[in-house]
């Protein structure tokens, strides 16, 4: 995903249409960890004056997706091992409890859904961008989060993506060599899902949904710069 000009959509005010396509951004890790947004720049990008993209970077600021500056600028945070695991934690704690009340609630559809997600991704890791493939991993993650039916779980959820935009970009910066030598599936543990789910074993897929956030997190750490 990446963030995307053009005109804002009539039915929703501007201020909250660049909002949210920044916030899809820095989740799906369309900065570098570190890059410094500006005002103008974003302004020009999206069509807008600079008081909605101000705004934006005001609201993200206060999310903890970026860290402002005294000029009204804003930076993507740095990456850290210590930023990591602190992340990782939270996300098994939440993202696991949503995984095993969504199992039970996904239908025969959405389990054909996920399934074609897997081997997209699979397709994807042998001759496409890894951008897609990170695309298609939050799709996968959230038909099963979704399928919760907690609103409060899914916010909290997608803050904890949010924060972890800048270790996506990371993922996506090295990855794509460890799928190509074949180190890893470009699916990383979503089988292991899939075929829990297909069991009917709900515990078992919180424990492999866990085990692809720890997993993912233990890659990650090779490419930390303090690791």
């Amino acid at each position: 995903m990446t963030l995307a000009p053009g005109p804002i959509p009539p039915r929703v005010t501007v201020q909250d249409a660049v909002y949210q396509r920044l916030r899809d951004a820095l989740m799906a890790g369309s900065f570098d960890p570190g890059q410094v947004l500006t005002i103008a720049s974003l302004a020009e990008r999206f069509g807008t004056s600079n008081m909605p993209v101000r705004e934006a970077l005001r609201r993200l600021g206060a999310e903890k997706a970026l860290e402002l500056a005294q000029n009204g600028s804003a930076r993507v945070p740095a990456v850290t091992v210590a930023r990591l695991e602190d992340l990782a934690r939270a996300r098994v704690a939440v993202e696991g409890l949503a995984a095993e009340l969504g199992a039970p609630r996904l239908t025969a559809r959405d389990l054909a859904g996920l399934e074609a997600i897997v081997a997209e991704q699979r397709s994807i890791g042998r001759d496409r961008d890894v951008y897609d493939l990170m695309a298609k991993n939050y799709e996968f993650h959230f038909v099963i989060y979704r399928a919760s039916g907690s609103e409060v779980l899914l916010q909290l959820i997608e803050t904890l993506w949010l924060r972890f935009g800048p270790y996506m970009r990371l993922l996506q910066t090295s990855v794509e060599q460890l799928i190509r030598s074949g180190e890893i599936e470009a699916s990383g543990q979503h089988d292991a899902v899939l075929a829990a789910l297909k069991a009917g074993d709900f515990g078992c897929v919180r424990e492999a949904i866990v085990h692809d956030i720890t997993w993912t997190a233990d890659i990650l750490q090779r490419f930390c710069p303090d690791s």
